[in-house]
């Protein structure tokens, strides 16, 4: 996948992943492809879930797209196949995100009564 992405994004030299990528990854993707692969790992005294740097932003989107019915399951065979319903998801929710005009309005406030 890193080299995919240098391939068609080489701007591209610093990606953040996951500890369970720690390793010759790491060396590989520096020597071979001059990308910066960061480590995000989680604190050694934490227990439960634990908001992590970077990596909240991935989940985000990724819960973004899941929120479009085709994208919730994987009927595809090919990678391919399974590129086009995630980009046709990006598409649609990008340009509603970016030309929003003010804050989110939280739907929640009107379903729970403010006490007084």
């Amino acid at each position: 996948m890193l080299w995919r992405l240098h391939l068609t994004q080489p701007q591209i030299t610093q990606v953040w992943a996951d500890r369970g990528y720690a390793g010759e990854l790491v060396h590989w993707a520096r020597d071979r492809l001059w990308i910066s692969l960061r480590i995000v790992s989680r604190p050694k005294a934490t227990k439960g879930f634990v908001v992590l740097p970077r990596r909240w932003k991935v989940e985000r989107a990724i819960g973004w797209c899941m929120n479009t019915r085709r994208n919730a399951r994987d009927y595809e065979r090919l990678p391919q196949h399974s590129e086009a319903p995630l980009n046709w998801a990006l598409i649609t929710m990008m340009p509603r995100r970016l030309t929003r005009r003010g804050p989110r309005t939280d739907t929640w406030a009107k379903v729970i009564p403010q006490s007084p």
